[in-house]
């Protein structure tokens, strides 16, 4: 399809120069109710969801191969840098990538084995990211991993997303699909008649043409992946500014969308309706489109400061970005982990990305982090899974969570970089003490001696205990009740 591209002149574009906003999911001014879903088999599947907590993604695309963002050098828009390249160029050059896709190192089993031993319990993976580059088998377009120009058609494993799906669901997973509403390669979302401006269509579907074969073709894609690829748990569909027009605002006003020139609407209900046929009790996630299609809330690269009134999930990067980078900076496994528990406490899911690279390999830091959240996780996973917000959820330095049948609640400490060990005494001014039968400290069978302080507790740390504490990110102490 590059040919498509050929009247993309640079002419046409100060006309649609339009501010661009640093993040696709900034929140709104005002708060958007959060609509349940009234399907009894959709709230009982978000409840088991909201109890495994930790979740793997991947950004994996020909864009690896350079190094680069995902997709988003091929947007017009003036946050966008790409070294001074002239920009057709650079877009012939970034839709030839495919041929020199070729990641024979793919194994998808490793992934998974490290991911499960890290303690993660579900994994979403970018089926296709706004460049249009479909990394499963679709009929509806060969701008694919297994399209002709791909050297990679080849391999047995050339259909990518069924073996990173059927690989993680040996191990346990729960499978979810990235699917990227705008397609930026389909001629029926950026025509070649007209230049393309932003990373909205760019054209007046009142005036040239409608959406409905976008719509056709979007809808047959999820339909693959909903029929094709095995028992599915999660649509996690990304690109916000595709949406109905009732729910535009300015935050989607400063990315072009014009109304009612352009029209970007799906229609979701009839895509929720067939995924869920083939699906049942499927979640939704129709990111950052507040309304009946969007099951949980998932701010990105971000922690709520309070508790939100929702399901959600925060989705972050290991290292600094998206997709695979040649000299990455990975957050450190401590700060993982404090992170983790932050998102536990105020009742969220984190979904943690990396970005594997060209070869099909993830790198070994990535490894070595996945490594030591499994082992801190192996103690203290208990206080992670299958619990709920507690009250006031953290003070100070100690984050809370519980049991959903309140049968043990536990006090997580997050201790400051230069703490070495736990103090030898934890409190907490506002606890209830009512009941308790037992405190211990996670990984230890030894009981705790504690005490009722005005309205809170305090439990006190043994020296021999604070010892065996040394060097560990975080440290729990769970209070049983009968």
């Amino acid at each position: 399809m590059l040919s498509s591209y050929s009247h993309r002149t640079k002419q046409h574009e100060p006309y649609y120069h339009q501010p661009h906003a640093l993040s696709e999911h900034q929140p709104q001014a005002k708060p958007t109710p959060y609509i349940p879903d009234p399907d009894p088999l959709v709230r009982q599947n978000l409840a088991d969801w909201q109890d495994l907590k930790f979740g793997f993604m991947m950004h994996w695309g020909t864009y690896s191969q350079w190094g680069i963002v995902e997709s988003w050098s091929l947007c017009n828009e003036d946050w966008i840098d790409r070294g001074g390249a002239d920009y057709m160029d650079y877009v012939q050059r970034y839709e030839a990538l495919p041929k020199t896709f070729n990641p024979t190192k793919f194994d998808p089993e490793k992934w998974a084995a490290a991911a499960w031993a890290a303690g993660m319990k579900y994994v979403v993976f970018t089926t296709k990211h706004h460049d249009g580059f479909c990394m499963f088998d679709s009929k509806y377009t060969d701008y694919k991993i297994t399209g002709p120009d791909c050297p990679f058609r080849t391999n047995p494993k050339a259909d990518v997303a069924k073996h990173i799906f059927d690989a993680f669901r040996q191990r346990g997973f729960k499978a979810g699909a990235y699917f990227s509403k705008p397609d930026w390669h389909c001629d029926d979302y950026w025509a070649h008649e007209w230049a393309t401006p932003n990373r909205c269509n760019n054209y007046d579907s009142r005036r040239y043409r409608a959406l409905a074969k976008y719509e056709d073709f979007t809808y047959h894609q999820i339909e693959e992946l909903m029929s094709n690829y095995g028992p599915m748990d999660i649509l996690w569909l990304d690109g916000g500014w595709v949406r109905p027009d009732s729910t535009i605002n300015d935050e989607v006003r400063s990315w072009g969308y014009d109304l009612p020139k352009w029209g970007q609407s799906i229609d979701m209900g009839r895509i929720a309706r067939m995924a869920r046929q083939h699906q049942p009790g499927l979640l939704v996630v129709d990111r950052s489109v507040h309304g009946p299609y969007e099951n949980y809330r998932t701010p990105e690269q971000q922690v709520p400061a309070t508790v939100p009134p929702y399901p959600w999930e925060t989705c972050m990067t290991m290292a600094d970005g998206w997709s695979y980078s040649a000299n990455p900076n990975y957050k450190s496994s401590r700060q993982l982990i404090h992170t983790l528990v932050d998102i536990v406490a105020k009742g969220g899911n984190f979904l943690l990305n990396v970005g594997p690279g060209p070869d099909g390999t993830i790198d070994a830091p990535a490894y070595e982090r996945l490594a030591d959240i499994g082992k801190w996780m192996d103690v203290n996973g208990e206080a992670i899974y299958g619990t709920r917000t507690l009250a006031p959820f953290k003070e100070g330095k100690v984050c809370l969570t519980q049991k959903k049948d309140g049968s043990r609640q536990y006090l997580l400490y997050l201790p400051d970089a230069d703490e070495q060990e736990l103090p030898s005494k934890i409190w907490m001014s506002s606890f209830s003490t009512k009941g308790i039968k037992q405190v211990k400290l996670l990984g230890s069978s030894e009981p705790l001696k504690w005490e009722a302080v005005g309205k809170g507790i305090v439990v006190g740390i043994p020296e021999k205990l604070r010892e065996s504490t040394v060097g560990k990110a975080a440290w729990v102490v769970e209070v049983i009740h009968p």
